[in-house]
């Protein structure tokens, strides 16, 4: 199923140009940390990187909205990525961070717009039988090479010739630009995508907050925003529970978030085997399988059931937003299936820019509190603890609704 996914020339292109600027993309999110703290000396500013990273999302709903109107899906894709590889470069030209946490807001608005438009037309793209392993191929390119682009970037930092730029991490961010030219090939090939000339093909009037009157938009929504909360906890306090709580060290660290992937893996592996099943009951089951396991690496006594937890997430992750995904993809159509997947990515986006934040702020408060009021357990496990409770009583708001659309 896989290979049928794959042979498919459309979504070979589409998939082998994801898979790079993907990875160029994480050693680019790195190194905007790396140069930021280069700058200002400050942990709290990094912090504020990954949330403007985050956040724009409020921007990008909307954008995406008013790129339906005036181009199709091709066309906007092809926008998006040569805007993103335009702010990438001129980010080693710049030294003032008020700069850099602009180029960083603005490539994050770009690609709210890119993504709906690219997960609406994987649909168009492969045979109905191979949606689901395609989500995941897509998926997997995407967040499976979090560790990857991390392990380039020290790899392109450590070359010899990186200083002869004299701007710090020039290399990496230039090659994260390159990357989205990249991309950009490979959908210019995808011309059967493309509308004809003159064609109207949405109402006048898109408007982004008509997606959540899609029933089956608010159906999948909360199990995003619990996919999302639960990364974010766990990005945020990762570091501290495994350094602090199970007294492991940072390649500890490496390693769980590499275990993050493989898991994914697997987990799109047990959705190939379900295809078939009902996806919004596929995606319900995910958001209570991550609330499960959330919890239970809140408790866990050593790094080895750590990294089984890490394991178990990743593939509970990638079960739910690909079941998610499928659900979206099936019973929804044209400018509706955009609307729907600007309003997935914006609701992702939120909850792990809310999570991430919450539970730094949680922590830190926590760990500055009496130790009778919490008792035995130390903050990072109170804090992760309680976002597992909040996923499972996410998974009752996972439910099918009656329509898919809305009223004309």
């Amino acid at each position: 199923m896989t290979i049928g996914a794959l042979s498919r020339r459309g979504f070979r292109d589409l998939f082998v140009g994801q898979t790079i600027s993907s990875l160029g993309d994480w050693m680019a999110t790195v190194a905007f940390m790396a140069l930021t703290l280069e700058i200002t000396d400050s942990p709290a500013a990094v912090g504020g990187i990954l949330t403007l990273r985050l956040l724009p999302a409020a921007l990008g709903g909307p954008l995406a909205a008013r790129a339906i109107r005036h181009w199709d899906r091709r066309r906007t894709m092809l926008a998006m990525d040569v805007s993103r590889a335009g702010i990438v470069a001129l980010v080693p030209l710049i030294a003032e961070l008020w700069w850099v946490y602009l180029c960083a807001v603005l490539l994050e608005v770009a690609s709210i717009v890119f993504l709906p438009a690219r997960d609406a037309s994987i649909p168009d793209l492969v045979e109905p039988e191979d949606l689901p392993v395609a989500n995941g191929l897509v998926l997997g390119a995407s967040y499976g090479s979090i560790p990857i682009g991390a392990a380039l970037f020290a790899a392109l930092t450590a070359m010899s010739f990186a200083d002869a730029f004299d701007r710090p991490f020039a290399l990496v961010f230039w090659v994260d630009a390159a990357s989205f030219l990249v991309s950009f090939l490979f959908i210019a090939r995808l011309h059967q995508l493309r509308a004809p000339v003159g064609e109207v093909t949405t109402p006048d009037k898109v408007r982004f907050r008509d997606a959540f009157r899609i029933p089956l938009v608010r159906a999948v929504m909360p199990a995003a925003a619990a996919v999302a909360f639960g990364l974010g906890a766990l990005f945020s306090m990762g570091i501290v529970f495994v350094r602090v709580v199970v007294d492991a060290g940072d390649v500890d660290f490496g390693v769980l978030i590499a275990l993050f992937g493989v898991g994914a893996a697997g987990g799109l592996l047990v959705l190939r085997a379900r295809v078939g099943h009902d996806p919004v009951r596929e995606t319900r089951a995910g958001v209570l399988a991550i609330g499960v396991i959330v919890a239970a690496f809140s408790l866990t006594a050593s790094i080895g059931l750590a990294f089984v937890g890490a394991l178990l997430f990743g593939g509970a992750a990638a079960f739910t937003l690909a079941s998610g995904m499928g659900a979206l993809q099936s019973d929804l159509e044209g400018h509706e299936r955009v609307l729907a997947f600007a309003a997935f990515h914006v609701v992702i986006r939120l909850a792990l820019g809310v999570a991430a934040v919450a539970a730094g702020l949680v922590g830190e408060a926590l760990g500055d509190a009496d130790a009778g009021v919490i008792g035995s357990l130390e903050p990072a496990r109170v804090v992760l603890l309680a976002s597992g409770l909040l996923v499972l009583l996410a998974s009752l708001s996972v439910r099918a609704e009656q329509g898919s659309t809305v009223s004309a």
